[in-house]
């Protein structure tokens, strides 16, 4: 399953058995789980004073992260070679990917309020309909809980972070909310630019549950607002506020003992607004999820529900307005079940799209286990992506365009080496078909048209060797692949062949130690002509050291050996190439005290 826990160290000890609840829609232990799913929790992000989840996500295999400059400047994510935009993000099961843009604004979360993120590679558009061709990154809030913590924290670039949460559990309620802000003086984000891009964040977040007679109520919410600057396409400063808000409302009850529904009512707002010009980009979206999980028996689980949204998204850019109002049906059903060393998952979903008609979706899963913690895994899965408004509408918008799909496959598999060690091998395959690209029709004035003109096909292998310790533990990954362009024969962009990580955390006295490091090699990107970028290492020091039983000081150093790298290109107006600059070594300190 190619689970991973970065910095385990942060939890004082061996990590204990997470438990996955992305991949299936429901919760099983992560041995259990026949996906490939990557697992980062709290306690590893409380050792990243400072930083967002995109510098997490780095690290994760398979995952390639790509920001325009330093912090809350737009982040891509690619998984295993797919557009950014086949990446579904989602808070609490909650989408995030706005209809305007298609990729979502994971800088913009704070990582204090973060329990755990679960990235499931593959398809799953059988289970949370579009934009899931490449796989699906589930960031899950933390609960209630008894306690609370204050932190604050100050590092290179003139940045300065403070967060708190408080949380009370008794019976037959629960809550907690949080506040964290962070404002960072920046850097110049392009190397043809000389003046800093600073960022500022202040978010809130709030969770709480209720149990009334037989039905338990949740809530769960978070808001995000500030203001990214930024170089705009004509090398000028823009200041750029954002908004960021995901409410969840659930109600979960047991109609019998074999059977469990879950309704979910959320909200969601992705809004920009330029404040040097008239631009802006605007979604809201309404949605409602009712599932249900019938237990047949006590290895055989069915899963059957009904997935509405209704989205909103207005946007203005260049001057041009464009709107665009969208509703989706899905009905998904899933069968998970295990039979002796047998374990098998096959689903299937119906979506109905307002503008695109009717999608169908499937995925098949089977596993054998044997041995002493051995475990073989096949799968194939589909999927599909529907054009957003800005596809459709924007900036060479084009209002005929088809949706994207995907065919995937993958073979594993995963052995326990004792007690301590555990390796994993993977080889993937994803066809993706009615690629959306912009097609240029004049270079000169970048006059083009969105069309769905390329095939692409995505291969690649992954291997990790992980070993947990009472007081070590270490993790090696490769990803090797191949995403490339069926009708041109070229490598797709701003992704590596090749990609490796490692991460070796010491705990001693109550104190942690931790080292990342990760190498991408050359990538292709944008340009006339197109350019190479270099490959590069990058490495992170972490550390915690216990001040005393509640009072903690954290400190980090980010590209710790000062690499001079770039993770994006692009072309001015007379012509240049330019690059977006990668911070360089930093440094972020920050002190907490945590309260019961």
């Amino acid at each position: 399953m190619n689970t991973l826990i970065l910095l385990a160290a942060a939890a004082g000890g061996p990590a204990l058995e997470p438990v996955v609840v992305t991949a299936t829609r429901t919760e099983l232990p992560k041995h259990d789980v026949l996906a490939s799913v990557e697992l980062i929790g709290g306690d590893a992000l409380a050792m990243r004073p400072a930083a967002d989840l995109g510098d997490a996500l780095r690290f994760v295999p398979g995952v390639e992260v790509t920001r325009l400059g330093g912090l809350g400047q737009q982040t891509s994510i690619f998984v295993r070679g797919t557009e950014s935009n086949h990446v579904l993000v989602l808070v609490d099961g909650l989408r995030m990917n706005p209809g305007t843009i298609g990729t979502a604004a994971i800088q913009n979360v704070a990582p204090e309020f973060v329990e755990r993120v679960e990235v499931v590679k593959g398809p799953r558009s059988t289970l949370y309909g579009s934009d899931a061709i490449g796989g699906v990154i589930n960031i899950i809030t933390r609960d209630a809980g008894d306690g609370g913590s204050v932190q604050a924290g100050y590092g290179s670039y003139d940045t300065a972070s403070a967060s708190f949460r408080a949380g009370y559990t008794g019976d037959p309620a629960g809550i907690a909310i949080g506040g964290a802000w962070q404002d960072s003086g920046g850097y110049p984000t392009r190397s043809d630019d000389t003046t800093d891009r600073g960022y500022e964040n202040t978010s809130f977040s709030a969770v709480a549950h209720a149990d009334a007679g037989p039905v338990r109520l949740g809530l769960r919410a978070w808001h995000a607002e500030g203001t990214a600057q930024y170089s705009d396409f004509f090398a000028l400063p823009v200041d750029q506020d954002f908004g960021n808000s995901t409410v969840a409302l659930t109600a979960e009850f047991a109609p019998t003992g074999a059977w469990v529904s879950r309704l979910m009512l959320g909200y969601a707002v992705d809004d920009l607004q330029q404040n040097q010009s008239a631009d802006f980009l605007d979604t809201s979206r309404y949605t409602a999820d009712w599932q249900n999980d019938f237990a047949l028996s006590d290895r055989n689980t069915l899963t059957a529900g009904v997935l509405w949204q209704d989205e909103d998204a207005e946007a203005e850019s260049f001057g041009a307005p464009y709107a665009a109002d969208t509703t989706t049906t899905q009905v998904y059903l899933q069968d998970q079940a295990s039979v002796g060393p047998h374990r098998i998952v096959l689903g299937a979903a119906y979506t109905d799209h307002d503008d695109f008609g009717s999608q169908a979706t499937w995925n098949a899963e089977y596993g054998l286990a044997f041995g002493a913690g051995g475990l073989v895994t096949a799968s194939a899965g589909t999927g599909f992506r529907a054009p957003d408004a800005t596809d459709r509408y924007g900036f060479g918008g084009n209002p005929d365009l088809d949706p994207e799909e995907s065919t995937s496959y993958e073979i594993a598999w995963r052995q326990a080496l004792g007690e301590r060690q555990s390796v994993t091998l993977a080889a993937f395959r994803n066809d993706v078909d009615d690629l959306i690209e912009f097609f240029i029709v004049d270079p000169d004035t970048f006059e083009g048209e969105n069309r769905n003109i390329a095939e692409a096909r995505i291969e690649g292998v992954e291997a990790s060797w992980q070993y947990e310790h009472e007081n070590w533990s270490a993790r090696v990954t490769g990803t090797w692949q191949d995403p490339r362009d069926q009708a041109t024969d070229e490598r797709l962009l701003r992704r590596a062949r090749e990609y490796y990580t490692a991460a070796v955390a010491r705990r001693f006295a109550g104190h942690e130690v931790a080292i990342d490091v990760l190498h991408a090699g050359e990538r292709r990107d944008f340009g006339f002509p197109q350019v190479v970028l270099p490959s590069y290492w990058l490495a992170n020091l972490s550390a915690r050291f216990a001040l005393g039983e509640r009072l903690s000081l954290l400190a980090r150093v980010e590209n710790l050996f000062d690499e001079e790298y770039a993770l994006a290109s692009g072309t001015s107006l007379s012509g240049d190439r330019f690059y977006y600059n990668a911070p360089g070594q930093s440094f972020y300190g920050a002190i907490r005290y945590e309260f019961r």
